[in-house]
């Protein structure tokens, strides 16, 4: 008996001191964070998990299953949120054979080669050693079924298929032997619920997929996933001009929201916590709310800047690392995923220039700006190791071109049609130019679009290279990423065909 209860002593010590270790990890890593790959010269899948690596993200969320980025995951101990784009709901949500297929080529496959999509290694050690599952540090592992489905702008495209598709991806799970590693949730907008009052305790799913949600949130519930919502207070101030500013960060408001004898400083708590209250009065209290975005732009809008970014992030991850939860939910660890790691120049900019602009890290994986990801002052951001570029050398307008020639107009469509102009504009990082200036700017952001290929900054003469560095002020001149090999002759030949197919239209 001395034996057999010493043995247990120890194994639960050993149990106990795993957690306190998974719990210092928690700690120290922070916060998740999005990493999307709508950029047209993406660092190199190993470059991006290095980085991630160096500046203490332990948890990744991804919006599709591709192959090398899941590929340069394995073994890296980062756990990973894989997407599942929208436009695949209607084949998912119609055939349990391709929800099957999915799951290998996407899911068994990369478990199996080691990329960590399952429940947290260190706490279900603890829990099979003495039963014990830490439910104040949940670390998912989950397949996210659609991205924002049911944003109302989508006028409805995805309701009668992402529930189907869920279930069907779930099955699936079960069927590869995964179904208790692996958890199926949906990443949803803050849309899908709200308060006619204006206080998070009235808060209650959207009236027109009211029952579409109680079905969905009982799924998630049955099967101990997690409600997935993104929340965006910048957005709440871009679409509202009599937004009070203070109250979009976590330094305190002038404008506060009282709910009862709750004082509300920031929309952050606010809406996070309609989020529970919704979940609480339509009779599902456990279920763990995860934020699966959340962020502030730098650029394309007047209130996208450096400066606000980083109070907005900062605030936010002192906020998590003070354990402090919010209001409804006191001393709970807030689990989210900042929006985004770099920024993406091929997003659509149909919410707004801002769209492309999210990154915490430029395109090439330099910070923006400083950031303390562990709150309170410890590790900050470190750049992308190795990263190549093209030759320091710029497009510009020739000193001697005339403005008012019509080829300039048409030109600067074509570039900006074709590359990213969204740092122009009114109150942006470029917003300072002057004509010529602007010209330029679109002008060198094809080039580098294009590698740099010397057909590209002509524009029937317009253009030049040079060598000094046109950058100014906050605007910045960019320099292209050097290509792979098979990027390079990607790029050649498309390079080739627009530029004969222009050549044709006149335009150069």
């Amino acid at each position: 008996m001395a034996v057999a209860g010493g043995s247990g002593c120890l194994a639960k010590a050993a149990a106990v001191l795993v957690l306190v270790l998974c719990m210092a990890r928690w700690s120290a890593a922070g916060m998740g964070v999005n990493w999307g790959t709508q950029l047209s010269h993406p660092l190199p899948a190993s470059t991006v998990v290095r980085l991630l690596k160096d500046n203490g993200f332990d948890r990744v969320k991804l919006f599709d299953a591709e192959d090398s980025i899941l590929g340069a995951l394995k073994g890296s101990g980062i756990q990973v949120m894989v997407g599942i784009p929208n436009d695949m709901l209607w084949d998912l949500a119609g055939s349990t054979k391709a929800a099957e297929r999915w799951v290998t080529a996407n899911v068994s496959k990369h478990v199996n080669d080691g990329v960590d999509i399952s429940l947290v290694a260190c706490e279900f050690f603890v829990f099979e050693i003495i039963g014990l599952f830490n439910s104040d540090f949940p670390l998912w592992r989950l397949v996210a079924v659609g991205n924002e489905p049911f944003l109302q702008t989508f006028n409805g495209t995805y309701l009668n298929t992402t529930f189907p598709a869920m279930q069907n991806i779930q099955a699936a799970l079960m069927t590869a032997g995964l179904g208790s590693q692996v958890k199926v949730t949906v990443a949803l907008n803050a849309d899908v619920y709200q308060s006619a009052s204006g206080k998070p305790s009235d808060g209650d799913f959207r009236a027109d997929i009211h029952g579409l949600m109680l079905n969905i949130v009982q799924f998630l519930a049955s099967s101990g996933a997690p409600f997935v919502a993104n929340v965006y207070p910048f957005i709440s101030l871009y679409a509202d001009p009599n937004f009070p500013l203070d109250y979009a960060f976590f330094q305190g408001s002038t404008s506060p929201v009282v709910d009862g004898g709750v004082t509300y400083q920031n929309t952050f708590d606010a809406n996070h916590d309609t989020l529970v209250a919704a979940l609480r009065r339509n009779g599902f209290p456990n279920v763990t709310v995860v934020v699966g975005e959340v962020g502030w732009p730098t650029d394309g809008d007047a209130n996208a800047n450096p400066a606000y970014a980083q109070r907005f992030n900062q605030g936010l991850l002192d906020h998590v690392a003070s354990g402090k939860g919010t209001p409804l939910t006191p001393g709970a660890p807030v689990d989210a995923y900042l929006f985004s790691l770099v920024d993406e120049d091929r997003k659509s900019i149909q919410p707004g220039n801002f769209e492309r602009h999210w990154g915490i890290f430029f395109f090439d994986g330099k910070p923006k700006y400083q950031l303390s990801l562990r709150g309170n002052g410890g590790g900050m951001l470190v750049p992308a190791r190795g990263v190549e570029y093209l030759q320091r050398r710029w497009c510009v307008l020739k000193p001697d071109a005339d403005l008012g020639d019509q080829k300039v107009g048409d030109s600067v469509s074509y570039a900006c049609g074709s590359a990213d102009c969204t740092s122009l504009g009114y109150k942006t990082s470029c917003g300072g130019l002057d004509a010529k200036g602007n010209v330029s700017y679109a002008f060198n952001s094809y080039y580098q679009t294009e590698d740099q290929d010397d057909r590209a900054c002509d524009f029937r003469g317009l253009a030049t290279t040079t060598t000094v560095d046109p950058s100014t002020g906050t605007c910045r001149f960019i320099v292209g990423i050097a290509p792979t090999s098979t990027a390079t002759r990607n790029v050649a030949a498309r390079t080739a065909a627009v530029f004969f197919a222009l050549l044709l239209a006149g335009v150069f």
